[in-house]
């Protein structure tokens, strides 16, 4: 799944990764979820960028990338079909 391109399978390979003591291979996983629009990833690569394992540029980058992801995902269709079944 995580080679499919599923954002949920990366952040949990970068856990997997993470508790298993491979760091930089679970950065690596977090950044490709953030690059597909996975918020919790965002998260991970914080708590990675204080402990040292992510630098400033790289972080921003992902920052910048998840954004992006998300805002492909925004149209004004979505936004109403999001109000219709909020109501």
């Amino acid at each position: 799944a995580a080679i499919g391109g599923h954002p949920n399978a990366r952040f949990n390979l970068g856990c997997i990764e993470w508790n298993n003591g491979n760091k930089e291979r679970a950065v690596k996983h977090f950044i490709v979820a953030a690059n597909q629009g996975y918020d919790d990833s965002i998260k991970a690569l914080m708590v990675a960028y204080k402990g040292g394992f992510v630098s400033k540029e790289n972080l921003a980058a992902a920052l910048r990338a998840q954004k992006a992801a998300v805002d492909e995902t925004k149209s004004p269709q979505r936004e109403a079909a999001e109000k219709a079944f909020a109501s």
